[in-house]
């Protein structure tokens, strides 16, 4: 079963045809959501808005640990993660990006699963962020629906909620950042631990900080419109995903 992550611009899933919600209590609190239970082009689904249903719970505070844990616990096979995302080069507004590098800039927030508390450490293997077949598969989808998806980029993880300064920018520019979202990190390494295939999709709406027509000021008005329109290429994008969401034969998940 593939399990969609929603951000911003994506709270519901229309192309979902839900046949149940569920609460999941886990270890680690309450999930930003109840998980949607149903099918997107006939194939099982699970949604979970990682804002909550509302867009209520910002990056900082959204618990990274009980959504994929929920995930997993409810036998999602893969997880796709949809973000908003600002480009800090080769990538424009309204792009489509599959991103196959992160840097983590976050701080705070809780990173991992194995914090001491079982009485062993494990290091887990963080080389390819992203799983190498679902990034196939996202890209075999794009070619089948027609749309446009930017392959590779690196995406820098920073807390916000507010946005960054163009220093900042410059910074994760020379560090070779061509992406900037809030929500990349833990969760990406959380699927990780849990042996969860994943992957991000990135909707560009904006140019980032000091750049482009975001040199001097972010139009939100502007970055609103240009979510509004990623996001149904997004959900165009799924329509074709879905049927084949699944790891090869005899692919490690």
């Amino acid at each position: 079963m593939l399990a969609i992550i929603g951000g911003s611009g994506l709270t519901q899933l229309s192309t979902l045809a839900i046949t149940r919600r569920e609460v999941v209590r886990t270890p680690y609190g309450e999930p930003s959501a109840p998980l949607l239970f149903g099918s997107v082009a006939g194939q099982p689904a699970v949604f979970l808005a990682r804002h909550g249903h509302g867009h209520t719970i910002p990056p900082h505070r959204v618990n990274y640990r009980a959504n994929l844990w929920a995930l997993k616990a409810r036998e999602a096979k893969a997880v796709l993660a949809v973000a908003s995302v600002g480009g800090i080069r080769d990538a424009a507004p309204g792009a489509l990006v599959l991103p196959e590098q992160i840097i983590d800039y976050t701080s705070g927030r809780a990173s991992t699963f194995f914090d001491g508390e079982e009485g062993r450490v494990v290091h887990a293997d963080f080389t390819r962020p992203y799983t190498p077949w679902l990034r196939e598969r996202c890209l075999e989808a794009a070619r089948a629906s027609g749309l446009p998806l930017q392959a590779g980029g690196i995406y820098g993880a920073v807390n916000g909620p507010r946005l960054e300064s163009a220093a900042e920018i410059d910074r994760m520019d020379r560090d070779g950042a061509t992406l900037v979202g809030m929500t990349g990190m833990p969760e990406a390494v959380l699927a990780r631990e849990l042996d969860l295939p994943y992957v991000a999709i990135c909707v560009v709406v904006n140019h980032a900080a000091g750049r482009g027509d975001s040199a001097d000021a972010i139009s939100m008005e502007a970055l609103s419109r240009t979510l509004e329109a990623g996001m149904e290429k997004v959900r165009a994008l799924l329509d074709h995903l879905a049927p084949i969401a699944h790891a090869p034969a005899g692919e490690r998940p």
